[in-house]
């Protein structure tokens, strides 16, 4: 990887979550989602490993959707400018047990991990036309929708 970022339209039916979501905010967000007809911020990925890293809200309202693609941001997750922390106060979480925890499918309650970049990512809205399915495109193609 050139930087310690790079963007691509990541395959659904790879990515690997490592928190438990809020169903309601899923919903939300899903409707958020098919009224503005793009996905404003991509997921935060981990390159290798494809595990989200920020995003596990957008990845859950994207695949209720039937979107065969995200847009993400897929980073170097060892890069020392990636910062992991706590929503919460406990004990520290390591990088590796993020991972660990993703490929097990043992996810941390919602809002456990707290990811930052020393990195500025551009914005990168993306058309939900874009990212194939049958209910992103029925989405994008509503009536009144941007």
């Amino acid at each position: 990887m050139n930087g310690p970022f790079r963007f691509a339209l990541v395959p659904i039916a790879a990515l690997r979550d490592h928190e438990e979501v809020d169903p309601e905010g899923v919903d939300r967000l899903v409707a958020e989602l098919r009224e503005e007809g793009r996905v404003l911020d991509p997921l935060w990925v981990s390159e290798g490993s494809l595990v989200i890293l920020n995003g596990h809200h957008r990845f859950q309202a994207l695949r209720r959707l039937g979107a065969e693609r995200a847009p993400a941001w897929v980073i170097d997750y060892e890069d020392p400018r990636v910062h992991l922390d706590r929503w919460q106060p406990g004990p520290p979480i390591a990088k590796s047990e993020v991972v660990r925890r993703a490929l097990e499918r043992r996810p941390f309650p919602p809002k456990t991990t707290r990811h930052s970049l020393e990195f500025a990512l551009p914005r990168r809205p993306t058309p939900l036309s874009s990212l194939g399915g049958t209910g992103t495109a029925d989405a994008a193609a509503a009536p009144g929708r941007a």
